[in-house]
């Protein structure tokens, strides 16, 4: 299929398959080395099925407990005034399909994630419910930064260890080289009963 072709940009095609306002079907086609940028899904459940290929998964989820510090003290994970926000790594890992179907909920799964492409590969995304800007529930993309990039005053994390499983991430806008393109799906209707 075009869709999966490696002479070409790294456009990702979406297939929406279905939608209503409980919950909305679709499928990504990424050709080789193709990223889909980190992300959020706020509010919402979403099972991901990777169909086919290989494809390196990154996620995480906000950091929402308080975080001790040397002094005794709590420090709050959820961000400062530049932005930043502490999250804690769930996955950072290579997938080759077959492979189980990924859950992400509202607060835990690894809510905003980032897919590469490390062959032609196909996931079938079904969210629940679908994004829906007037209800708060619009796509954020973020910039990741190690942990170790900011410091933060008095912090105390158990170990070296641990710290390398925390990020701070920021907000950004729509990646402008992000090529996502989406294609009318002419397979079998999906209709209620």
């Amino acid at each position: 299929m075009p869709f999966f072709s490696s002479e070409r940009a790294p456009i990702i095609t979406y297939l929406h398959l279905h939608e209503s306002d409980k919950f909305s079907i679709g499928i990504f086609c990424l050709p080789p080395t193709s990223v889909i940028p980190l992300h959020n899904h706020p509010g919402m459940t979403v099972f991901s099925k990777l169909l086919f290929g290989t494809m390196h998964i990154k996620s995480y989820d906000w950091a929402n407990e308080k975080i001790g510090s040397t002094n005794g003290e709590a420090i709050d994970p959820k961000g400062n005034p530049d932005g930043l926000r502490l999250a804690k790594r769930k996955v950072n890992s290579e997938f080759t399909a077959p492979c189980k179907t990924s859950i992400l909920y509202p607060a835990d799964g690894g809510n905003m994630h980032c897919f590469t492409a490390k062959t032609a590969c196909a996931v079938l995304d079904v969210l629940g419910p679908p994004y829906c800007d007037p209800d708060g529930r619009h796509c954020q993309y973020y910039h990741e930064f190690p942990f170790s990039k900011f410091s933060v005053e008095n912090l105390c994390l158990p170990s070296e260890e641990e710290k390398e499983g925390y990020s701070w991430l920021q907000e950004r806008e729509l990646p402008e080289d992000l090529s996502l393109v989406g294609v009318p799906y002419n397979g079998p209707k999906i209709v209620k009963k």
